[in-house]
């Protein structure tokens, strides 16, 4: 049995037709199903469907045979014990930091709000200011109008957000898509059907180039 964790949403959307061309179609639809482990018209192959966060926890832990998560994602929690074979291209956004409209340039220590708290840490201790960092799990944009921080880290796609609510994104911290990971003892013993998995997505990534 071959179990691939995938978090619903924009990332299920667009790995639906990279598993299709590998012969993959999930029985179940999970937009409409309340079940969290879809079958699939491969007996051998099921998905679980789990938040975003969670995916590289239950593929380091064997849960999950295979996943894919944004690499956002993968940088917080630290992919060090997972195989991230591709770049699945998928999901595409940008990491980046965003201050008011206006703000005044900050000098000396800064507050940050983020729910990449690491990532964060990594960021602004390379560019050598000493930030504070504030995790929030959700409306990030609010936290520099209500005065809890100075600027943010957070995902950005389109910068509508951002807009709406008086912010401006600033700095690019790094490129964000999606990235199949891969269990490492899944991949020893299971290599038979994880390795042509892999270079079908692989091959059907390159024809759309």
């Amino acid at each position: 049995m071959l179990t691939i964790a995938i978090s619903k949403g924009r990332i299920y959307d667009d790995t639906l037709p990279l598993l299709a061309e590998a012969g993959i179609i999930p029985i179940d639809n999970p937009k409409t199903s309340r079940k969290l482990i879809l079958r699939t018209n491969q007996d051998d192959v099921k998905l679980v469907i789990i938040r975003a966060t969670d995916v590289p926890t239950f593929v380091e832990y064997g849960a999950a045979d295979m996943g894919i998560a944004g690499k956002d994602v993968l940088m917080e929690h630290g992919a060090e014990n997972l195989y991230e074979p591709l770049d699945l291209g998928i999901a595409k956004c940008r990491m980046m930091t965003a201050t008011p409209v206006n703000a005044p340039e900050i000098s000396g220590r800064i507050k940050v709000a983020t729910k990449y708290v690491k990532t964060a840490q990594r960021y602004f201790a390379g560019i050598g200011v000493q930030a504070e960092i504030i995790k929030l799990y959700g409306a990030m944009e609010l936290a520099p109008l209500v005065g809890l921080a100075d600027c943010i880290v957070d995902i950005v796609e389109t910068g509508n957000t951002l807009k709406a609510n008086g912010l401006v994104a600033k700095e690019l911290i790094t490129h964000i898509s999606s990235r199949l990971v891969v269990n490492k003892a899944s991949m020893k013993m299971k290599h038979g059907i994880i390795q042509p998995l892999i270079d079908q997505f692989e091959k059907t990534i390159e024809n759309r180039h």
